[in-house]
């Protein structure tokens, strides 16, 4: 059975649209492999970031969420780390909705 996660990747802004989206094509590529789907990919976009990381002091944001058996989640991560241009990342286990009023909650995923 299929839960819901969603992601929050925090890729390099010198990646330029091209790379972000060849990153983005191999990550929703290892989803439908593994046998989950894209329900949302929210592209924020460059953002100043807080604080610099790797000396950089932009970032540009994207929001994945989508359905993935729970074993093959530690799969993902691990070809996130593994991306060129990925600094940062977090993922997070969407609660199942009971009824059509109840609303999502995000439960940490252990990294």
């Amino acid at each position: 059975m299929n839960m819901t996660y969603e992601t929050l990747l925090l890729l390099s802004p010198e990646l330029g649209s091209e790379g972000s989206r060849e990153v983005l094509d191999t990550l929703t590529g290892i989803i439908d492999r593994d046998g989950g789907n894209i329900l949302q990919n929210d592209d924020w976009g460059i953002k100043e970031l807080a604080y610099p990381v790797r000396k950089q002091t932009r970032g540009h944001y994207v929001r994945l969420e989508y359905s993935l058996p729970p074993d093959k989640v530690s799969e993902l991560e691990r070809n996130i780390r593994n991306a060129d241009g990925i600094f940062k990342f977090l993922t997070v286990k969407l609660e199942q909705k009971a009824d059509s009023n109840s609303e999502s909650r995000a439960e940490p995923v252990e990294v």
